[in-house]
């Protein structure tokens, strides 16, 4: 019998690093989202943004009857209603699970369903593309690693969390899509990079930039190197400008279809998309005859003027942004005070630290794809699309959206090249750049500085707003008979989730008139809340005592000394509320 083998001679058993990265993402996906954020979605419909209400409300309307076309909702500023800039393309999915489940579980308990896990499956689409894009392009082993920091990217997270069914999430899909094909060059790559850009701007306008982005690289590509890179350039501008009309007509209103929106997929930009296909066309016709990079930069930079001269001849209305006619009130005191419009400076200065974990990673990952640009044209395209990311991101909270999407895919390609770096001082700086594109790292600063400088923060809880804007706290004004609500601007979507009620104001850039009057009168005086509560009909108003009203006056708004009991007036009469809410009913 043979003598058993001594410890020292068995041989060592190591983990297999694809089984460990497998776990790791396993474990990442699972406590991603909290079992009782479910629950809360899904019994209470409590979501995570203004945004996510209104369009449970949009699509619950849609299952409801409302046409495919009728982007009017009623309920908001009647009786003439708000025309929606939203996307059907979004709406449908979750429609489509709707239908399918009310049958079993009724329709409130299907809304919630669906509420729940459709940013999960969608989740699942972007992990998907992340890991086999990113294997394709750096290697099986970045894959897995860029499926892994997905997991713990807070600012891709976010996007998918139960009940964020707004059109975030899909959106960085496709932007990231739209990247992997910009990567991989060729004809069939580059229609179905156009294709996907396409949708993008079908489902937003805040992936336009990346759209431009992306011609203006394959567009530089092919002057720099000719033949070699117009197949991709011809396929991005027929893929484009063919889908674009296309999906405009499937989500728009044949009555809309000459009507200028300069903040949804219409007109001006689909004249974009039209020069552009023209552009690369012409540019197929020109390659023969223009043999030196300096002559197809000069090509390219004429018809390019000539196309955005014509936009700006046709449409100059579009040249000052979506928020066009917006009074210094609504301005000031609405728009510059949302979140998403939150810039980093002001993130800073208010002591927000839960920015740390948003833009520490997007700066690094720009940074490292910027290095590494020479190396090849995956890291040039990255690079190129993460940089107007940012830009907008340091401006504007809400342009991290998409560019977010990008840092799990830098993650996966730059961890993959440190593991295999051959000196020390390359592998300390990479280890230290590794781990900081890893956003949850950041967490215990960010968690560190609330603890230790509380003075530090200035900005305003947002819980105070989340205790207003709960099926619990709107329960006594749902019974009410039904009218319209004169309410805080944040309010609004809440009110139309949870309440037959019609509203006067919600945030949205569509609706100034409204969105000033409840400004107006809720942060004025008595007689500026009686003109608003007349002029848009209003039958309620309701006022959330931990989140008063900007005083647009030298004294306290009449609305917020209403509240805290210390006025009153015989044309309001209180409504009874067991909850946060304060409600009383307009005299006619």
């Amino acid at each position: 019998m043979p003598d058993r083998a001594s410890p020292a001679e068995l041989p060592a058993r190591r983990i297999n690093p694809a089984v460990l990265l497998w776990l790791l993402a396993a474990f990442g996906f699972a406590t991603m989202i909290a079992p009782a954020d479910i629950g809360m979605v899904i019994y209470h419909l409590r979501v995570p943004d203004p945004d996510d209400a209104m369009r449970l409300v949009e699509v619950r309307d849609l299952v409801n009857g409302q046409g495919w076309f009728d982007l009017v909702q009623h309920r908001f500023g009647p009786p003439a209603g708000i025309v929606s800039h939203w996307s059907r393309l979004v709406d449908a999915p979750l429609a489509g699970l709707i239908l399918l489940l009310t049958p079993l579980t009724g329709q409130g308990m299907a809304v919630g369903l669906a509420a729940a896990f459709w940013p999960i499956a969608l989740f699942g689409l972007y992990a998907v593309v992340l890991m086999r894009g990113t294997g394709a392009t750096f290697g099986h082993r970045a894959g897995l690693i860029a499926l892994v920091v997905a997991t713990q990217t807070v600012g891709v997270t976010v996007q998918f969390a139960a009940g964020r069914v707004d059109h975030h999430g899909l959106q960085l899909t496709i932007i990231l899509g739209m990247a992997l094909a910009l990567m991989r060059g060729g004809g069939r790559a580059g229609l179905v990079a156009g294709i996907l850009a396409a949708a993008s701007m079908a489902v937003g306008l805040e992936g336009l930039p990346y759209v431009a982005v992306g011609a203006l690289f394959l567009c530089g590509d092919w002057c720099l190197r000719g033949r070699t890179a117009l197949a991709a350039l011809v396929g991005f501008g027929l893929g484009l400008g063919l889908a674009a009309p296309i999906l405009f007509g499937v989500q728009t209103d044949p009555a809309r279809w000459s009507v200028t929106a300069c903040d949804a997929l219409s007109p001006p930009w689909l004249m974009l998309a039209a020069g552009g296909l023209a552009l690369t066309l012409a540019c197929a016709g020109l390659d023969r005859v223009l043999a030196r990079p300096a002559t197809r930069f000069a090509a390219v930079a004429g018809l390019g003027l000539v196309v955005v001269a014509g936009f700006a001849a046709l449409f100059p209305v579009c040249l000052a942004g979506p928020f066009t006619g917006m009074t210094a009130v609504v301005r000031d005191h609405w728009l510059l005070k949302v979140n998403e419009m939150t810039s980093a400076a002001t993130f800073i200065a208010r002591g927000q630290w839960e920015g740390l974990v948003f833009y520490p990673v997007l700066i690094l990952a720009t940074l490292a794809a910027t290095c590494l640009s020479r190396r090849g044209r995956e890291w040039a395209v990255t690079a190129m699309l993460l940089w107007p990311g940012l830009i907008m991101g340091l401006m504007e909270v809400r342009g991290l959206y998409v560019a977010s999407g990008l840092v799990p895919l830098v993650a996966g390609g730059f961890i993959d090249r440190a593991l295999g770096s051959p000196g020390i001082r390359w592998k300390k700086l990479s280890a230290v750049t590794a781990a900081g594109l890893v956003s949850t790292v950041w967490i215990a600063p960010a968690v560190l500085g609330e603890t230790l400088l509380p003075w530090t923060r200035t900005a305003k809880d947002p819980e105070g707003a989340r205790i207003c804007l709960t099926d619990t706290a709107l329960r006594d004004l749902a019974i009410l008979p039904q009218g319209t609500v004169l309410a805080p601007v944040f309010m609004g979507p809440a009110i139309l989730l949870n309440t037959p009620h019609a509203i006067v104001a919600a945030p949205y850039h569509r609706a100034v008139p409204q969105i000033a009057a409840s400004l107006e009168g809720l942060g004025g005086i008595q007689a500026d809340l009686r003109r608003a509560t007349a002029s848009q009909g209003a039958t309620y108003l309701i006022t959330c005592p931990t989140r008063p009203a900007d005083d647009l006056q030298a004294e306290t708004a009449f609305a917020t000394r209403l509240t805290r009991g210390e006025a009153s007036a015989a044309w309001l009469r209180p409504e009874p509320s067991q909850g946060p809410l304060k409600i009383w009913r307009v005299a006619p």
